[in-house]
């Protein structure tokens, strides 16, 4: 443990290190080697009786850690809906982590309570949400999911004279919920945990790009809350949340919309139309360490009253100062104890400014579209409308296709994932990073192609 003349050198040999990882990392393979990953076991000891010099601590998770990590920040990784942090981001995590505030009350940590508020206010702005919304921050879109969702649960026990959170749910009003077909699992685990059962649904079929088709709700009868999906994990596709609003709100139905990535779209110009309606909803649940390229981890539970997430979240004790003039965090998110997250938000939406953040959804989804192309004309099976950050593509049967993907992951130029899409296995290539650049995409096509065929030549 370093003494505080020893402080600077710590942190500044960390910063050093970071900084190269990061510098270098357009340049090394996208997955790590054989090697690398095997050299892991390096972190597996005995716990030291004494401890060990900060600076061979920091040492050993850079010389063994950094060669063994997936260049998730790179310019080439489409594995998953990952955004590669931006520089800003990185700067102002470091910052605010050396800042250590626990963001729960205001009167302790007035800067970052502050400043999570003005990026909450300009994410409400941004998405074209009502005014007078209010959010929190939590870990991810599965923990904004459960926060909004129980805003809804007590809104709509609320309405059936239940005190849920007094009373549990023992004996309570039955309470429908409506969800696609298509939802993300993440959902299910929300409704399990907040005691409303992940197999107690109603589910709602969906169209051949995963939309759930808005005709085939039932009537609502009592409690009810409507789960809708923009931004499908497989295909991008966004479901009808406007008509499901027109449909389901005048019987007193709860409308949820699970966006962790497909929110972002409603700040583009050119891709914008596919939120449409989605400001009439209830609550809405998103990342940021998505589609803002954030460092992880950031999630954000917006609800259009602010007093049924309060009602659902608040904390009071003797200990904790919870008089205040200004927004206490706590009061909106499920964890009393959190890192100031929002501090990275509010450094994103102030370093890129409305037209930046315009641009990276754009050029994402611009990428994506170039994927899907440049794979169709090689003529390989695009299985969905590419009409978001999301490509879907088959490369023959299922084995070929899972051989195909392995040997993509192994080649290290890019990295993609595998993934089922109505019954077929398919790779998915989820283009998430403000790094990526043309020459990435054509880059990573090359080797998709090139690698591509020559599997299915020697399968066939």
């Amino acid at each position: 443990m370093s003494d505080d003349k020893g402080f600077r050198e710590i942190l500044e040999n960390a910063a050093q290190r970071g900084i190269a990882y990061r510098e270098t990392i357009s340049d090394r393979s996208v997955a790590p080697t054989t090697d690398a990953v095997a050299a892991v076991d390096r972190f597996i000891e005995p716990l030291p009786e004494d401890g060990m010099p900060d600076v061979d601590t920091i040492a050993l998770l850079d010389e063994v850690g950094s060669p063994a990590s997936i260049a998730v920040a790179g310019p080439r990784f489409f594995g998953f809906v990952i955004g590669g942090s931006l520089p800003v981001t990185v700067a102002s995590n470091w910052l605010s982590c050396a800042w250590d505030q626990n963001v729960c009350m205001h009167e302790v940590t007035p800067a970052t309570a502050r400043i999570e508020q003005v990026a909450l206010d300009w994410m409400i702005d941004l998405f074209g949400l009502p005014a007078q919304t209010g959010a929190g921050f939590v870990t991810g879109t599965t923990v904004a999911n459960f926060t909004a969702l129980a805003a809804a649960r007590h809104r709509v026990f609320e309405q059936a004279d239940w005190n849920v959170e007094s009373d549990g749910l023992i004996g309570a009003p039955k309470v429908t919920l409506i969800v696609g077909d298509e939802a993300h699992p993440t959902l299910f685990k929300s409704l399990g945990m907040l005691g409303l059962g992940r197999d107690r649904v109603v589910r709602i079929p969906t169209d051949e790009q995963g939309r759930m088709i808005a005709t085939e709700i039932p009537a609502i009868d009592g409690p009810t809350i409507v789960c809708t999906q923009a931004g499908n994990i497989n295909s991008g596709a966004f479901d009808p949340i406007g008509d499901i609003c027109d449909l389901v709100k005048p019987a007193g139905a709860w409308v949820h919309v699970d966006g962790a990535f497909g929110l972002w779209a409603a700040v583009s110009k050119t891709y914008g139309h596919l939120t449409d309606g989605m400001e009439r909803a209830d609550s809405w649940a998103t990342d940021a360490h998505k589609g803002l390229n954030v460092p992880y981890d950031s999630g954000i539970a917006f609800v259009r009253e602010p007093a049924d997430l309060a009602a659902s979240m608040a904390i009071t004790a003797d200990y904790l100062i919870t008089e205040s003039n200004f927004r206490n965090p706590s009061d909106y998110t499920p964890e009393l104890s959190r890192r100031a997250r929002g501090v990275d938000v509010w450094a994103a939406l102030r370093s890129l400014g409305r037209s930046g953040v315009a641009r990276l959804v754009d050029d994402c989804c611009g990428h994506a579209q170039r994927f899907g192309e440049g794979l169709s004309t090689a003529g390989f099976d695009v299985l969905n409308d590419v009409v978001l950050n999301q490509v879907l593509v088959s490369f023959g049967d299922d084995a070929k296709t899972r051989e195909v993907i392995d040997a993509i992951q192994r080649d290290g130029t890019c990295w993609c994932g595998a993934t089922v899409w109505q019954g077929r296995t398919a790779m998915r290539i989820s283009v998430s990073s403000w790094a990526t650049t043309d020459e990435d995409v054509e880059q990573s096509l090359r080797a998709m192609i090139s690698i591509a065929q020559r599997r299915t030549d020697t399968t066939a």
